[in-house]
């Protein structure tokens, strides 16, 4: 099996998920793919019962959130009371790797361990996001209007979500960077474990 044979997975970025995977009607989801949404859900479920090391980002942290149980805000402008504005696309003019507001991360959390901190500024190219967490999930790091930007899993290997995009702050932020290099350490002591 696929999962079996790897060593660790990131699950990306795209766009919305079928809102029927969380038992809604469409009400502001756009740009769905019903097919990947099948198989990410599958491969997220695999992933976890195989216990392989993971990092999900934006969407693949709506999906994993999805996969065990959770669900999402479709739109969180018109559907999060209080939210700040989340939207920032490169269509509309934006650069990817531009920083809109900040995220605060749980000191205690591996996600501060990792980037070595608790306030950092983030990009945002959303405009949906975690409205119930999936049991098994804990969030560790919040957007100034409370929406979820960062979980993770306890007793696991290695499991964080994360809503922003550090894929596209990491070419010119080593600490972004820092994310993806312990997922690949992650990967590497799982792979030395099974040996």
């Amino acid at each position: 099996m696929l999962v079996e044979r790897l060593d660790g997975f990131l699950f990306s970025g795209g766009g919305d998920m079928d809102p029927a995977f969380y038992g809604e009607p469409v009400a502001g989801s756009r740009g769905i793919d019903r097919q990947r949404d099948e198989l990410e859900l599958v491969l997220v479920q695999r992933v976890v019962q195989a216990r392989k090391p993971f990092l999900a980002i934006c969407r693949g942290h709506q999906v994993v959130n999805v996969a065990l149980g959770g669900s999402l805000y479709q739109d969180l402008a018109s559907d999060m009371p209080g939210a700040i504005r989340h939207d920032y696309f490169q269509s509309a003019g934006y650069a990817r790797d531009l920083r809109p507001h900040e995220v605060q991360l749980e000191p205690d959390s591996r996600v501060a361990q990792i980037l070595g901190g608790t306030r950092f500024p983030v990009n945002s190219l959303h405009h949906q996001g975690i409205r119930r967490l999936a049991e098994g999930l804990v969030p560790v790091g919040y957007a100034p209007d409370g929406l979820v930007e960062a979980f993770e899993m306890p007793d696991y290997p290695f499991a964080i979500g994360v809503q922003w995009h550090p894929e596209a702050l990491a070419p010119t932020d080593p600490t972004m960077q820092r994310l993806f290099d312990a997922l690949v350490q992650a990967a590497r002591d799982g792979r030395r474990g099974s040996l």
